[in-house]
């Protein structure tokens, strides 16, 4: 490069080499030292294409260096006009960390110009729909926004509907709301009603969706349809009609069947003591060229862990997702973790979490709220401190049984300067979801140390 001009061309490359966010930034901002052999001396400000932008707003949203990624928006100069898609990527950022106000913050944000389209509207309805935001707070968002909905905000606000408990109805009056401005369903809809049919216990009205959306739309229903359908059966205990509907589903379904609904068989096989055909719904999937997916083999897992107590079993399965390279996920650890708490093999759950890293699976705050119960239940105090902090340093709030335990623990122990450290830590996770804790902590923090722990034991009682 020496002798040539170091571009904006040149710096987009290296941004989308570079893996580490923080780093990509330091680029972002010096651009003339990475083309330090350049020849060139010009003290002309260096000229950003719209595509470095991209890149490193992209990159800064996925590490959540939000700040950082907020001050590079802010510098975008008027004449570039970011398109919307970066726009999309900026919602959906937020609403994967969980904050709703910023998501929509973001749509509203003046280095995108209006006016938004139905595609920014539904990246920020999904992201509240990520953040739990209750079907009224989405349907206000699309009030104000002014924006004609379509076929997938109605998916998306139909989604929030059955996500409350007994709405149902709204999202059948969202469905004909849909249907009065001559918006065309898509098998999306119609598997959103059919899975809040079946979760409420209406099979038959289920059904009768199932049926209507070939019939009068002429909609195949694919395989999430029939592994809604095939679940509840299967809970019903109705395992003959599960499996006549299975074997509907493969003649019926696109080739790639989903093997959500062998799972949903396998773990009900396990419930009703039937684990035997279990084998033999593997072959199959395998003759019928379907591939046994991560779904099945947690589902396995499961039924060894917590139907058969037999955790030998169910390291066995684990072993064999690994020779059939499907990778194990959080969920598989997690219910081995709980099955050996559960059997009291609490040393063996932490040599495990300890190993996840190890296996190519981090540990969630479900891993450890199952080891620290399980060391809670054991009333082993000492370990469990280890693991309370090491969760509270990973931002992970524990359950609030064991929290209930452990405080308790401490609070007979009589060490005061042990109980307000870990009530403040409690604190600073918001473990008992509410404003409680940062009322109490406001309220004392110039009392004794003797008034200030009672308060904030007061409150956790209340609590």
């Amino acid at each position: 490069m020496a002798g040539a001009k170091y571009s904006s061309y040149h710096l987009a490359a290296a941004l989308r080499r570079e893996p580490d966010a923080a780093a990509a930034l330091r680029l972002f901002l010096s651009p003339t030292a990475v083309g330090a052999s350049s020849s060139s001396s010009t003290s002309a400000p260096f000229r950003y294409s719209l595509r470095c932008y991209d890149i490193i707003v992209c990159k800064l949203a996925a590490a959540r260096l939000f700040p950082a990624m907020e001050s590079v928006l802010a510098q975008i100069p008027e004449s570039l006009s970011p398109r919307e898609p970066l726009l999309c990527r900026v919602i959906s950022a937020y609403g994967r960390a969980r904050l709703p106000a910023a998501a929509r913050r973001a749509f509203a944000h003046r280095a995108f110009r209006a006016p938004r389209t139905a595609r920014a509207l539904n990246t920020l309805l999904h992201a509240l729909l990520a953040c739990r935001a209750p079907l009224q707070e989405l349907l206000s968002e699309c009030r104000a926004s002014g924006i004609p909905p379509d076929a997938c905000t109605y998916n998306i606000l139909m989604r929030a509907a059955v996500a409350e408990p007994g709405s149902v109805e709204n999202a059948c009056l969202l469905f004909d709301e849909m249907l009065q401005r001559g918006i065309a369903p898509t098998v999306v809809t119609f598997g959103t009603l059919v899975a809040a049919f079946c979760e409420a216990g209406r099979l038959e009205e289920a059904f009768k969706v199932k049926e209507e959306m070939f019939l009068h739309y002429n909609i195949r229903p694919n395989a999430h349809v029939y592994a809604s359908l095939i679940k509840a059966l299967c809970e019903k205990g109705k395992m003959d009609d599960a499996q006549r509907l299975k074997e509907e589903m493969v003649r019926n379904s696109e080739p790639l069947v989903d093997s959500g609904a062998y799972a949903a068989l396998a773990r009900t096989l396990f419930w009703v003591g039937r684990k035997g055909e279990v084998v033999g719904l593997l072959e199959e999937m395998k003759g019928r060229g379907i591939t046994v997916g991560r779904e099945v083999y947690n589902a396995m897992i499961a039924g060894f862990c917590e139907n058969e107590g037999d955790l030998d079993a169910a390291f066995a399965v684990l072993d064999d997702m690994q020779k059939d390279r499907c990778k194990p996920d959080a969920v598989s650890y997690n219910t081995l973790v709980g099955g050996l708490c559960k059997m009291g093999r609490w040393r063996d759950a932490s040599e495990l979490v300890e190993d996840m890293p190890r296996r190519g699976c981090r540990p969630d705050v479900v891993t450890y709220r199952r080891l620290f119960d399980g060391i809670c239940d054991a009333g082993e105090l000492g370990e469990a401190r280890k693991v309370f902090d090491e969760m509270i340093f990973k931002g992970f709030a524990p359950s609030m049984v064991s929290v209930r335990k452990f405080v308790g623990w401490i609070e007979r122990e009589g060490d005061s300067a042990l109980l307000e450290s870990v009530l403040c830590q409690l604190a600073s996770v918001n473990a008992l979801e509410g404003n409680e804790w940062e009322k109490a902590m406001s309220g004392v923090l110039h009392d004794p140390a003797e008034q200030k722990i009672e308060k904030l034991l007061d409150n956790f009682r209340l609590a």
